[in-house]
């Protein structure tokens, strides 16, 4: 079941790379933003529990796909790409078999 797992979310990966193509970008812009998401993980500097909740945040895609579409009804590229960045992280980290942290 993990690979199967790993395997829908290279798809959704490559999906993204692919939706990105759309956007008026140089295509090195999704390599150097690709990993910003992480910055969510500053939160654990407070403590465990607000790290958990701005990792999770930076890295949720119904909140991903929100703003992708946010950016598609005001014509926004920059949102569409946050979007777009924001998926493509989240899926390439639970192909390596990261997801969500919790409270410790």
């Amino acid at each position: 079941m993990k690979r199967l797992i790993q395997l829908e979310e290279l798809a959704m990966f490559i999906l993204s790379i692919y939706v990105f193509t759309f956007l008026h970008y140089e295509w090195w812009w999704f390599l150097v933003l690709i990993l910003l998401p992480d910055i969510g993980i500053i939160g654990y500097i407070i403590n465990n529990k607000i790290g958990a909740y701005t990792y999770n945040i930076m890295h949720h895609k119904a909140i991903a796909i929100i703003i992708y579409v946010l950016g598609l009804i005001a014509k926004n590229e920059l949102l569409q790409l946050i979007g777009i960045i924001l998926f493509a992280h989240a899926s390439m980290d639970r192909i390596f078999g990261y997801g969500f942290k919790y409270e410790k």
